[in-house]
């Protein structure tokens, strides 16, 4: 019987949940369906993927079937839309992927530029006199205050000030011997 009923009946009886319209319906078309697919992709992966998407959306689509054109007609539109959405997806995945894969690069740059000022920064700091290295560590590195440091050197704030003044001297001399 379902060999004889026509499409825009199976549609009905699909949309209405009837499981044996459905796989009635897919056989009948399934191959023109994948035929289709492939003409809109050029690729056999692409549409083997395109179809199942269709193929997985149709029981919801059928809902929205009103039998205003052939069931054909209605099948080939919702394969276009499949195939733009699908063709959408792809270019806003790639999309973010580049833009991704440009973070990544700018993050890496980043990090390089970073790390050679940290490197540039350890090497300074190592060539620097011990009290004053010892000084500089524990306000910039460990972030104590000036009074802090002092207890901790058991030094003066106002040497550990004249200390930091001297980092700095350093640190622009090295700078400037490497321009």
């Amino acid at each position: 019987m379902r060999m004889t009923t026509d499409d825009d009946a199976l549609a009905r009886a699909a949309a209405g949940g009837d499981r044996d319209a459905f796989a009635a319906l897919l056989g009948r078309h399934y191959d023109r369906l994948f035929a289709f697919a492939l003409r809109l992709t050029g690729h056999r992966a692409e549409a083997e993927d395109l179809t199942q998407d269709i193929c997985l959306a149709l029981p919801a689509k059928l809902r929205g079937f009103r039998g205003d054109a052939r069931f054909t007609t209605w099948l080939y539109r919702v394969a276009v839309n499949a195939a733009h959405d699908r063709r959408r997806r792809a270019a806003t995945h790639a999309k973010a992927a580049d833009g991704w894969g440009d973070w990544e690069v700018a993050r890496r740059a980043a990090d390089a530029e970073t790390q050679d000022a940290t490197g540039w920064l350890a090497q300074a700091m190592t060539a620097l006199k011990p009290d004053l290295r010892d000084t500089a560590i524990l306000l910039l590195a460990e972030e104590l205050t000036q009074a802090e440091a002092a207890l901790v050197l058991g030094i003066s704030e106002g040497t550990v000030a004249w200390r930091m003044s001297e980092v700095k001297k350093a640190l622009r001399a090295r700078a400037a011997e490497e321009l």
